[in-house]
């Protein structure tokens, strides 16, 4: 069971720092600081309290630890680069326990009733493209292009938070425990790649919950490509395909040009050879990484969160309650669930 050592730690690598680095701040040793995390000793009142005073979080909320998943659940619904350095996914994932804690505090407080379902099923009995094919069908999703992907996973309730993650190399991660789910994308990633991410984060929700299983990660690409690129739909047009057709369907379908050439190899309109040279046309044109078309497409920020600060405060809601809600003293902490407010930002809750 998760304790308020879990907590402590998630805070802390949320911010980037060390357990030495935390220790000098509330002026204690690196090993007590460990015994802390580990639950080998317990804080009093006044120790909690520096603790979250340099954690830029409440008491309360590093009480709440108990509601924190395990590291090797959170870093397997996550979409990265074998490239990625263990600090920076330890920070992201960090954030994304201290997000979902959040969210599950606001849910509970605010007795949200999502539009739609959020769809469970089991990877076993179901594959990830009948997954998708559920998900548009309980939506009411349109058979083609799906725009505005993050309104409708918004509609189901999901939590979706788009931040700097500090590095190219995270795209993404999300955490689903009961009925609280929370997905983190990376706001220095383009809309198509962002939106793919999105999709593919949502596989996660769907296929896996709470559990990890080995063949995870193509499990949630399969249902990402079924749900973005429905088979039915887009397979008469991926005959025949030119950087120039790829370009266009990419502005009518919202995803990359190497999605789309995947998708063909992967639908059988396309083989293998002609996938190496369209590969390297795109290399030969310096658009490998960065490709043509992506500030074309419209971006599709989250509203639900804001939309939820909003109205708190519209309803007179004080700075400092909503901080005490959240449990983040500091709304410019990067994993506050809100977005700062209006005019000056408080920097600790009395």
């Amino acid at each position: 069971m998760n304790t308020i050592g879990d907590a402590i730690k998630a805070a802390r690598r949320s911010l980037g720092l060390t357990g030495g680095q935390l220790a000098t701040a509330i002026g204690v040793t690196q090993a007590a600081v460990s015994r802390y995390e580990n639950g080998e000793r317990e804080l009093d009142p006044p120790t909690l309290q520096a603790v979250a005073d340099a954690l830029k979080v409440t008491p309360e909320f590093l009480r709440a630890g108990q509601g924190l998943e395990g590291p090797i659940a959170i870093d397997a619904h996550m979409r990265r680069r074998a490239t990625s350095k263990v600090s920076d996914w330890r920070r992201a994932e960090a954030q994304v326990n201290l997000l979902w804690l959040q969210a599950n505090r606001v849910a509970e407080a605010t007795e949200m009733t999502p539009k739609l379902m959020l769809p469970v099923v089991d990877p076993f009995d179901t594959s990830p493209e009948a997954a998708a094919r559920l998900t548009r069908g309980q939506w009411h999703m349109p058979l083609g292009p799906v725009r505005g992907l993050t309104r409708w996973v918004e509609a189901a309730g999901v939590f979706i938070v788009v931040r700097d993650l500090g590095t190219p190399r995270i795209d993404g991660m999300s955490q689903r425990r009961g009925a609280v789910s929370v997905i983190l994308l990376n706001s220095t990633a383009p809309v198509d790649r962002r939106r793919l991410t999105l999709a593919h984060e949502l596989g996660h929700l769907v296929l896996h919950g709470e559990y990890a299983e080995p063949d995870m990660e193509t499990q949630a690409n399969q249902f990402a490509a079924e749900l973005l690129m429905p088979e039915a739909a887009i397979k008469p047009f991926l005959h025949d395909l030119t950087l120039a057709r790829l370009e266009a369907l990419k502005l009518e379908w919202g995803v990359s040009m190497h999605a789309l050439i995947q998708r063909a190899v992967a639908l059988r309109t396309m083989d293998r050879p002609r996938q190496t040279a369209l590969y390297k046309q795109l290399s030969s044109r310096g658009q490998r990484v960065r490709e043509p078309g992506s500030d074309r497409l419209p971006d599709e920020p989250p509203q639900m969160i804001a939309g939820l600060a909003t109205n708190l405060r519209s309803q007179g809601v004080s700075e400092a309650r909503i901080g005490g809600l959240i449990g983040i003293a500091d709304f410019l902490h990067p994993a506050s669930l809100f977005p700062p407010p209006p005019g000056p930002v408080l920097s600790r809750v009395k």
